[in-house]
């Protein structure tokens, strides 16, 4: 019985050492062929900078297009938002609680209108007194007047009698104009967008009562890095786009500030768009294209299709013989480039054969077939 337990153990350790042996062996070759195929890309780079072209198939079929002059147009993306072209802040001129709440969020308004009321308590007692005193006052000057009409009385009794009169109206005219501060209104004509005020509140000069926007003029206002202040400028075009409709319209820079920003190192820009073409709420998001360059006579190629070596940026073309076609190479001077497109400033002339396709395929002087 401890025999054939001591043969099985044996067994089992026999098979432990063989598995342990095949996944190292395993491992060896997955290390020598990783090794190999790096040795023979090398090699492959090495043959194909010398100009050897017996590695590369003949007469592969590659894509290309026609060098010609085009439009090339760049522009500076900047993110902005929508605001109206009048948007304030309505709030009270003096302190007290709010007593009374005439509006609400999205009701519209006209410049001048009440929106919301302060206790002004105080102030009409005061106004109450001087209205009574005035009446008082006023019955008194119409008797002096009227016996100092009749040439009875002195005057110094009638100046004085109108005097009394006119210094209390001048009161009560005071005491109105300071009842007014106790009175929140519109100073614009618009829409209600924020209304923050609630009955009870206390309430200072400065606070945000309300906002007023009025829409009937939408702006797109944006922040721009201070790099940019020679290229924008007033007049320019911008491409505005509205992420969440999906829409984009064609419109220009109506502002550009004379004020750049310590802080942040930007100036703001405004462009004025149509009311109406999409619902246009404030701080909407909106992105602004600026047309900053532009180029109507450019050689302009995909930004993908130019090549770099250790020594400059270049294209691959096809020069054509009696033979056929082989490939040629051309070194270049890249612009601007812009969704995906980009100026070639030098280096390519008009009629030029420009390959597209297997270009890290291809090599200087393969024959090929268009």
């Amino acid at each position: 019985m401890n025999t054939k337990l001591l043969v099985l153990i044996a067994a089992v350790i026999m098979f432990t050492a063989c598995s342990g042996d095949k996944k190292a062996q395993l491992e060896k070759m997955k290390a020598e062929y990783e090794k190999l195929g790096n040795d023979i890309k090398v090699l492959e780079s090495e043959i194909k900078s010398n100009g050897d072209t017996t590695l590369l198939a003949s007469n592969a079929k590659i894509s290309f297009t026609e060098i010609k002059k085009s439009i090339f147009s760049h522009y500076i993306e900047v993110p902005g938002k929508v605001d109206g072209e009048e948007n304030v802040i309505a709030t009270s001129q003096a302190m007290g609680v709010v007593t009374k709440v005439n509006v609400k969020e999205g009701d519209k308004v006209s410049k001048g209108q009440i929106l919301a009321e302060l206790d002004a308590g105080m102030v009409t007692q005061t106004l109450n007194q001087l209205n009574t005193q005035l009446v008082f006052l006023t019955d008194l000057y119409n008797r002096q007047k009227a016996l100092w009409d009749q040439k009875i009385g002195s005057e110094v009794q009638y100046l004085s009698a109108k005097n009394n009169k006119e210094n209390i109206e001048n009161q009560i005219k005071t005491i109105k104009e300071q009842g007014d501060m106790y009175k929140v209104t519109s100073p614009i004509s618009g829409t209600i967008e924020e209304a923050p005020i609630k009955i009870g509140q206390s309430m200072a000069p400065g606070m945000i009562a309300f906002r007023v926007i009025n829409f009937n003029r939408v702006k797109i206002v944006a922040d721009v890095s201070e790099a940019n202040s020679i290229k924008i400028k007033q007049g320019n075009e911008v491409k505005i786009t509205f992420p969440e409709d999906n829409k984009t319209f064609d419109a220009k820079i109506d502002f550009t500030s004379k004020y750049i920003n310590p802080i942040n190192r930007t100036f703001q820009i405004e462009s004025y768009v149509k009311p109406g073409e999409i619902e246009y709420r404030a701080n909407m998001i909106a992105i602004m294209n600026i047309l900053d360059y532009r180029n109507n006579e450019a050689f302009v190629i995909p930004a993908n299709l130019i090549q770099t070596d250790s020594k400059s940026q270049f294209v691959w073309i096809a020069l054509k013989s009696d033979k056929g076609y082989t490939v040629s190479k051309k070194t270049i001077t890249p612009g601007l480039s812009y969704n995906g497109l980009t100026e070639i400033t030098s280096g390519l002339s008009e009629g030029d054969i420009l390959l597209t396709s297997n270009l890290f395929d291809i090599q200087l002087n393969q024959k090929i077939e268009l």
